[in-house]
C-alpha cells in the first residue's frame, strides 16, 4: 500500500488510482466556476392590487383573504382577481334583516331537511321573477367559461377585459328585489350612477311593505295635529296693542298752567276760589293745595271733581256712559247704625226728586271707600253685571262688595218695587289697574278710575301720570268743568 508524498502531482494520480476501486471511489470537486448573474424580471402590480388590508377585514371574510393570498402565491393573479370579484358581486345582493345568519351549505345538503326548521330561511340574491336581464350568475358563469378557455396554449383575456367583464357584472341590468339592497350594493359600488328619485320610491315601497303599522301611525300623527291645533285655538290670544286717546291726556296751556301756579300760591289760602252752586261746594285756595305734589286729596275737592264728571255726562250723553256718583260721606252713612248696615240713612239720597233719574237706570254706579288713609273706589256694574273693586294697592274687602250688593237689591225694591236677584253677578276685583307707588296718590288713582270708565275706557296710565293729573284736576275744578 501506497503512502502520500508532499508532491501535489503525484497526490492526485494516487487519487485518481483508488478510484478504479468501486468502494474506494473518490470523486474530484469540479472547478469551480462565477456564480449565475441574477437576473430580475418587470413586475408589474396588479390592476386590483395583490393585497387587502387584513387588519379592516371582519373574521367572517378572513377566510376569504386567505384563500385569496393562496391564489396570489400560487401566481393565479387573474383567478385571484376574478374570484375577488365573484365574492364581492354575490356579497352585494345578499341581504338579510338583522338577526338572521348566514349559514354556508354544501350542494348535496337538501333544502328540505334545512327548511324543517323554521328559523333558518332560504335567501336567494335575486328573485327570479323579478330579473328583467341576466343575472349575477350568469356573469359569473361567463367569466367562468372565459377563464377555462384560457389554457397553456390558449390567449389569457387582457387585463382590460376583464376589468370591462367585471363593471358588466357590477352595473349590469339587474332589478333586486327591494330598495334596500340597492342601496347595499350602491354603498359598496360607488360608480353605479341611479337617479335619487328612482331610489327613494323603491325605498318608500320597502318601507310601507316591511312595516304595516305605518298607516296606524299616520292615524295618530293627524290625531295629533289635529289635537295640537284645538290647543291653539283654545290658548289666550295675546291682548292687541290698545290705542291711548289723546284727551284724557291733553296738555295745559301755559295760561292755564299760569292761573293754577296763581291758584297754589299762599296768598290765595284762605280765599274762596270756586263755589259749585248744584252741591253748595266752596273750594278754597288751602283745600286746592291737596292737588300740589305729595298730598292727600280731601273730601271736598273728591265731591266737586265727581259733581263735574255728572255734568260732563250730561252736556254730551252720547259721548259718556250713563252714571252716578255718591259722594265720599254716602258709604260711611250706609254702613253706620248698630248692624253695620243702614239703607234707611241714605234712602231719601237717591229719590227721583233729587238725581232726575233712578239708579237702575244707569250703567255704572261709583262709590268712594275711605279706610282711614286710604282711598279706594266700588263700582256697581248693571252693564256688565258685577261688582268691581279697584284698590291702587291691590288690596281687596268682601264687605265692601256684600254691603253694597245688598244696598242696590234694597234700592231697586224701594224705587222700582222690583225684586232682583245678584247671585248670578260676577264680584271682581280688578287686578290688571295702574299701581300706585308711593304714599300719597291713592286719592288721585280713585278719581281717575272713576273718569276712565266713565269714559268707557281702559285704565290706560301709570303712576307716572299722576303730576299731570293733579295739575289737569286743578285746572278742572277752577273753571267747574270737567273735559
Amino acid at each position: 500500500m501506497g503512502a502520500l508524498t508532499s508532491n501535489r502531482k503525484r497526490g492526485d494520480e494516487c487519487l485518481s488510482l483508488n478510484s478504479a476501486h468501486p468502494s474506494s471511489r473518490v470523486s474530484r470537486y469540479p472547478d469551480i466556476k462565477p456564480p449565475l448573474t441574477r437576473v430580475h424580471a418587470p413586475c408589474r402590480t396588479g390592476k386590483f392590487g395583490f393585497f387587502s388590508n387584513r387588519e379592516d377585514s371582519s373574521p367572517k371574510t378572513r377566510g376569504v383573504h386567505e384563500k385569496e393570498l393562496s391564489g396570489v402565491i400560487m401566481g393565479s393573479v387573474l383567478s385571484f382577481h376574478l374570484e375577488k370579484a365573484k365574492s364581492r358581486a354575490l356579497d352585494t345582493f345578499r341581504y338579510l334583516n338583522k338577526g338572521k345568519k348566514v349559514i354556508e351549505l354544501d350542494e348535496e345538503v337538501e333544502i328540505d331537511r334545512v327548511s324543517e326548521d323554521s328559523s333558518i330561511e332560504e335567501v336567494l340574491a335575486i328573485e327570479e321573477d323579478d330579473r328583467e336581464g341576466p343575472s349575477v350568475v350568469d356573469y359569473v358563469q361567463e367569466l367562468d367559461t372565459k377563464m377555462g378557455d384560457c389554457g397553456p396554449q390558449g390567449t389569457q383575456p387582457s387585463a382590460s377585459s376583464v376589468v370591462s367583464d367585471l363593471t358588466t357584472l357590477t352595473n349590469g341590468p339587474f332589478k333586486v328585489d327591494s330598495a334596500g339592497k340597492m342601496l347595499d350594493s350602491f354603498s359598496l359600488n360607488r360608480g353605479v350612477d341611479v337617479p335619487s328619485v328612482v331610489v327613494y320610491k323603491q325605498l318608500l315601497e320597502s318601507v310601507e311593505r316591511r312595516t304595516p303599522k305605518l298607516e296606524h301611525l299616520h292615524s295618530q300623527i293627524e290625531f295629533n295635529v289635529s289635537k295640537l291645533s284645538l290647543f291653539e285655538s283654545l290658548r289666550p290670544q295675546k291682548k292687541p296693542v290698545k290705542v291711548v286717546p289723546d284727551e284724557p291726556f291733553v296738555a295745559l296751556r301755559k295760561e292755564e298752567m299760569a292761573e293754577v301756579e296763581q291758584a297754589f300760591s299762599s296768598a290765595n289760602r284762605r280765599r274762596v276760589l270756586v263755589t259749585h252752586e248744584n252741591s253748595n261746594i266752596e273750594i278754597t285756595g288751602e283745600m286746592l293745595q291737596c292737588l300740589r305734589p305729595r298730598a292727600w286729596l280731601n273730601d271736598e275737592v273728591i265731591n266737586v271733581y265727581f259733581e263735574l264728571l255728572k255734568e260732563r255726562e250730561k252736556r254730551e250723553p252720547q259721548k259718556f256712559l250713563k252714571c252716578h256718583f255718591f259722594n265720599t260721606f254716602f258709604y260711611k252713612k250706609l254702613i253706620g247704625g248698630k248692624s253695620n248696615y243702614d239703607y234707611k240713612s241714605v234712602r231719601r239720597w237717591t229719590t227721583q226728586k233729587k238725581l232726575g233719574y233712578s239708579l237702575i237706570e244707569c250703567d255704572k254706579i261709583f262709590v268712594p271707600i275711605h279706610k282711614e288713609i286710604h282711598w279706594c273706589l266700588a263700582v256697581i256694574n248693571k252693564a256688565e253685571e258685577k261688582l268691581q273693586y279697584l284698590d291702587s294697592l291691590k288690596g281687596r274687602d268682601t264687605q265692601v262688595m256684600n254691603r253694597l250688593a245688598k244696598y242696590y237689591v234694597d234700592e231697586v225694591k224701594d224705587k222700582c218695587g222690583k225684586d232682583i236677584n245678584l247671585s248670578s253677578w260676577k264680584l271682581e276685583y280688578v287686578e290688571d289697574l295702574p299701581e300706585q307707588e308711593n304714599g300719597f296718590d291713592c286719592g288721585v288713582f280713585m278719581i281717575k278710575y272713576a273718569d276712565f270708565y266713565s269714559r268707557g275706557l281702559d285704565l290706560c296710565f301709570k303712576q307716572e301720570h299722576m303730576p299731570y293729573f293733579r295739575l289737569r284736576t286743578a285746572k278742572e275744578i277752577l273753571k267747574l268743568r270737567a273735559d
